[in-house]
Formats: structure tokens, C-alpha cells, sequence
């Protein structure tokens, strides 16, 4: 069986934590324990606020959550302006700045981390943690 919750919410900073509570509310009721639901928290918030930082200022960015098998997916879209993956570095921690540690966070709380970007086109994040 397949479940699927779906939500756009506008950009703005102030609605992330709806995204999070989402997040926090699936990944319970499936069974993680209390650091993996942190862990799926942080990261789909670090993907919902890159969402709003680089969506056009008017726009929404929209949010599908599946669940499937012991399987939860978060795909964060917004219609932003997209980057080129080809620049993306990743961050130096010994040296590391303000910003640039969303993917990477994101990359070590999930199992599995997708990202799909055009430029002009804006970017979908596809986070996936596994119940085990």
C-alpha cells in the first residue's frame, strides 16, 4: 500500500515548520524512533528552506510525501531559479561559511538524496529514509 500526503505552502520562512511537523508526524506513525524522525525533520527543513530562499519571492513550493513499504520519500519542489549541480562543492568544515551546508546535512541524515535542477526551471530535492 502506498500513501501519499501532498502540500503547497507559500515561500515564506514561517511555513517551513508546517513542512517539519508533516514530516515529523509520517515518519512517527511509521515507526522510526525519536532520532531518525529528528533526522528526517532537519533535513526536510533544510530542503524547504532552500526552497523559499531561492523560489521567487510570490511563488509556493510544493511538498509530496510517500510512504510505501518502510519506505518514507519527502520531494521538496519549488520553481525557483535552479543552480548548476556542476558548481556545487562540497563544504569544507574546517573552514566552513554562513551558508552552503543545506545538501550536505541533508546528504548525511538520509539514506538516499536526489537532486534535479535546471536553471530557469527551479529544483526538486527527493529525500528518502528507509525504516529498518
Amino acid at each position: 500500500m502506498v500513501d501519499n500526503v501532498t502540500i503547497t505552502l507559500p515561500s515564506k520562512a514561517e511555513f517551513v515548520s508546517v513542512a517539519r511537523l508533516t514530516a515529523s508526524v509520517i515518519a512517527n506513525t511509521m515507526g522510526f524512533d525519536f532520532e531518525e524522525v529528528e533526522d528526517i525533520k532537519v533535513a526536510v527543513g533544510e530542503a524547504c528552506n532552500n526552497a523559499v530562499i531561492h523560489s521567487r519571492s510570490d511563488e509556493y513550493f510544493g511538498i509530496n510525501f510517500t510512504v510505501s513499504n518502510g519506505t518514507f520519500v519527502a520531494e521538496i519542489e519549488d520553481k525557483g531559479y535552479g543552480f548548476s549541480l556542476d558548481h556545487y562543492e562540497t563544504p569544507d568544515l574546517n573552514n566552513h561559511k554562513e551558508n552552503g551546508l543545506g545538501l550536505f546535512i541533508m546528504k548525511s541524515l538520509m539514506d538516499d538524496v536526489q537532486v534535479f535542477t535546471e536553471i530557469g526551471n527551479g529544483t526538486r530535492i527527493v529525500l528518502t529514509k528507509y525504516l529498518e
